[in-house]
């Protein structure tokens, strides 16, 4: 039809939408029971239940705790957990954040968008500075070096979304950051020694906010758990309660929903902090590895 909107009616899934539909379709399938006797009790169609299990549809508290009354779950911690979890789905959709405007950051879009509402990151690095942490030069030089730009004049604008970004570690409830990074991260030459220097000397200033933490693996630490990959865990209540990871792959991000693999790469984090130096001893490192440049 002529002058239709083509998104009207379109559903929308999310990752948070996705964990909570998850962990609801879990609880229903514990309990043998069918979608049928979710609609029933929520007063909806099957599809709509079908829709919030996939997570396209945001869902309201009264209706998480209906299926929470059905399924049988009667601890107030995990009703807790659900509500929170669905909160932040509601308040993710409803956002309609800066970095929208920048088409350049294509697959970032929804890792941003959570990073905004969020509460605490802990990263695992192996092979470069954190977004959050970065400087404009040492962005700049990681997308020419990446090499996949088309058209190169878009880099100007990725390299203002990623500064924009850092705007959640200041302000009234900033985000809390934990980053650990290999050794390796510190001294590869990203843009030569100039802008090398500059980027470990932003970063040693970084580290002395009180909600950033930075931690280094050294060499020495040998084997780890964390060898094979990098990863992100995103927590949008206290640490442990409502987590989502996110790791790189050559082509995209992959999202890990499952509360398992969250528990996974928490326990993880702390083994591999446990090999890291202290704070103060990683500062002193990457003091000693800038005034090599």
């Amino acid at each position: 039809m002529a002058g239709r909107d083509p998104n009207r009616g379109k559903t929308i899934t999310t990752v948070l939408g996705r964990r909570l539909g998850g962990e609801l379709l879990r609880m229903r399938e514990a309990r043998d029971l069918r979608q049928t006797h979710a609609a029933e009790a929520l007063t909806a169609s099957v599809t709509k239940v079908a829709k919030i299990e996939r997570g396209q549809v945001p869902l309201r508290d009264p209706d998480v705790r209906a299926l929470c009354h059905l399924y049988g779950e009667k601890d107030e911690a995990v009703i807790g957990k659900l509500l929170a979890l669905a909160k932040a789905d509601r308040d993710r959709r409803k956002v309609q954040g800066w970095w929208n405007q920048y088409p350049q950051l294509k697959e970032q879009m929804e890792y941003v968008a959570l990073e905004d509402i969020a509460t605490e990151l802990r990263m695992w690095q192996l092979t470069f500075i954190p977004g959050l942490l970065q400087t404009p030069d040492y962005v700049r030089a990681l997308a020419v070096g990446n090499g996949t730009w088309e058209n190169p004049d878009e880099i100007g604008p990725f390299v203002e979304a990623r500064i924009a970004r850092q705007a959640r570690l200041t302000g009234e409830h900033p985000l809390q950051l934990w980053a650990v990074l290999h050794e390796g991260v510190l001294r590869q030459l990203v843009g030569g020694r100039d802008i090398m220097r500059a980027q470990l000397d932003h970063l040693l200033g970084v580290a002395q906010s009180p909600n950033v933490r930075v931690q280094v693996v050294p060499y020495t630490a040998g084997a780890h758990p964390g060898m094979t990959s990098a990863f992100t865990v995103v927590s949008f209540a206290e640490p442990g309660a409502l987590d989502l990871v996110q790791a790189d792959t050559l082509s995209t991000k992959v999202w890990l929903e499952s509360e398992a693999d969250a528990a996974r790469h928490n326990e993880v984090f702390s083994r591999i902090t446990r090999l890291a130096l202290t704070q103060q001893g990683s500062l002193s490192l990457i003091d000693s590895v800038r005034k090599e440049m």
